[in-house]
């Protein structure tokens, strides 16, 4: 590879991961203009201190548990190919620090700050690198397993399983455990309304995460040679059908319309690569459907209070995407083929387990150990009360 090339994917792989770095601002825009006002201040800097203790811990464990690279064994893995090896790790941490950016969304207005920030980096460290490890990194035997076991490898491009579903069954986990937030199901059996605090940040998050996901997908190319267009005409036609399935079963509701597009781009990811256009729209739709009907489920039947909606919509509509990519990946639906239904399904089964008894046992164990949750006046107050007061003085927090 001569040095032109080496450095064209150097500055390809850069501009994904500033593009999926970007995300992280639309996940915190979305936590914000749906949470309570007197909340969105804790939600702003939740979301950034979780990007630099995921930083940390996948840089200095993360990273090597999933691929096996150590920046620390000698000066030549950081100059080869113009440092590729650095800037790779730099892309796949935006994956990886989106796992505590969609719990935090989950666990909103309850959580305590410093108990999240642990979590983040056990999770980030240890519980989301191992899957990763095992699917993008062909570490520990799993691709194997599934390749002999169904007559296929697992396929997930950009992260339906590996980032999405993983994050949402984390966020379940967390939010069993944490409970429901303060009088949100009433003793004489109503549903106290939490309406979001802001529609225009709701959407504004959304629409950047939609143009960042653009990024997380194309990208996941990681060389030039890889790239495909394909990717970005699925990524949008997903996104599409997500948005219209939702405004239309969500009865014109601007939260479901606006998560509705983040619906299909999580269900797209896996199948981007592979699936006709028209096989994405489809996809995507069923995702949107999926988000407005399970959404409504767990808030008003099971009483879960998953604040913004993420098990639905990374959990479920992340695992749907798993599958869908050995339905809609088959050429016989216009797609390119190379997957296996039956090893989608022993995939994502797999990602879904190890996510869901991964969240379980971090928030477990952090629970038994120290408090999880705020108590009921520092809920009351607003947020956890060492974040909500940075910078604060009287006449700042009266505009709180």
């Amino acid at each position: 590879m001569d040095q032109v090339t080496q450095g064209a994917n150097v500055l390809f792989i850069l501009l994904g991961a500033i593009m999926v770095l970007a995300m992280h601002a639309g996940f915190a825009f979305l936590e914000l203009g749906t949470v309570r006002k007197k909340n969105q201040v804790n939600a702003l800097v939740k979301i950034l201190v979780d990007f630099a203790v995921s930083t940390i811990a996948y840089f200095f464990v993360g990273y090597a548990v999933a691929y096996g690279v150590s920046f620390f064994s000698g000066a030549d893995v950081l100059a080869a190919k113009n440092g590729y090896e650095l800037v790779k790790f730099f892309f796949l941490l935006t994956f990886a620090a989106a796992i505590p950016a969609i719990v935090s969304g989950g666990i909103a207005e309850r959580a305590r700050f410093g108990p999240q920030l642990a979590a983040t980096a056990v999770i980030v460290g240890v519980v989301y690198p191992l899957f990763e490890g095992a699917v993008w990194g062909g570490r520990f035997g799993v691709q194997g397993f599934i390749e002999a076991a169904t007559g296929a490898a697992f396929h997930d491009f950009a992260g339906s399983v590996v980032v999405h579903a993983v994050g949402g069954w984390i966020a379940l986990g967390a939010v069993l455990l944490l409970g429901a937030r303060a009088n949100r199901y009433r003793k004489d059996g109503g549903i106290s309304a939490h309406p979001p605090s802001s529609i225009p940040f709701l959407a504004l998050g959304a629409w950047i995460l939609a143009v960042g996901w653009f990024g997380f997908n194309v990208m996941s190319a990681q060389t030039l040679d890889k790239i495909s267009g394909l990717v970005a005409v699925n990524s949008l036609m997903a996104m599409v059908g997500g948005t219209l399935a939702a405004v239309l079963l969500g009865r014109n509701d601007p939260g479901f319309a606006y998560n509705g597009p983040l619906a299909g781009l999580v269900a797209v990811c896996a199948g981007s690569d592979v699936m006709h256009p028209a096989g994405a729209l489809v996809v995507g739709g069923v995702a949107g459907a999926i988000f407005v009907a399970l959404f409504t489920l767990t808030q008003n039947r099971w009483k879960i209070d998953d604040v913004l909606g993420v098990w639905p919509l990374h959990g479920l509509c992340g695992a749907w995407g798993g599958i869908a990519c050995g339905i809609f990946g088959q050429r016989a639906l216009g797609g390119l083929g190379g997957v296996g239904f039956f090893a989608q399904c022993v995939g994502t089964l797999m990602g879904v387990v190890w996510a869901f008894a991964g969240g379980l046992a971090v928030y477990g164990a952090i629970r038994a150990v120290t408090a999880l949750r705020l108590s009921p006046e520092e809920e009351y107050e607003g947020a956890d009360l060492s974040i909500h007061k940075i910078g604060a003085t009287p006449e700042r927090e009266a505009s709180w």
